[in-house]
């Protein structure tokens, strides 16, 4: 009796999992919707984790209508999900530029000077999520 319990919740996982739903403590359904699956970053390079103490920093970040950030790069993973607005991206050391909407997962570049505009009609909203070595900083301004 315990390997039919054993073998159905394990089928009842697999079918949750393939269709990305599950249950919440209650029995109501809770939809799982990926939003990105990615192994390299904007530019084509491996994501690496730093090698020290992580530290993970959640920020949002409002851009204004035509505001341009400054020429940065950073020095550890950084994600920003698109929860409003366009924002293109434009690495100066390729030329090559992105544009990320309402919506969209970006995978920043490590290492790499870029910069981004709002090139849309209303402002930007981003949340960012960092993984910096411990105490470490994420942004490196182009003197």
């Amino acid at each position: 009796m315990r390997n039919i319990l054993a073998s159905a919740l394990l089928l009842c996982a697999a079918l949750c999992a393939d269709t990305a739903a599950a249950l919440d403590s209650t029995g109501t359904p809770v939809v799982v919707t990926p939003l990105a699956d990615r192994t390299e970053t904007a530019s084509g390079q491996p994501i690496t984790l730093p090698q020290k103490n992580v530290e993970v920093i959640v920020s949002t970040f409002d851009i204004a209508v035509g505001a341009t950030l400054p020429v940065h790069k950073h020095p550890f993973p950084r994600y920003a999900y698109v929860q409003a607005g366009t924002l293109q991206v434009t690495n100066v050391e390729t030329g090559k530029s992105n544009t990320y909407k309402t919506g969209d997962f970006i995978i920043e570049m490590i290492g790499q000077w870029h910069q981004a505009t709002n090139v849309g009609d209303g402002p930007v909203k981003l949340l960012v999520i960092d993984q910096v070595e411990q105490g470490a900083k994420n942004t490196v301004l182009r003197q």
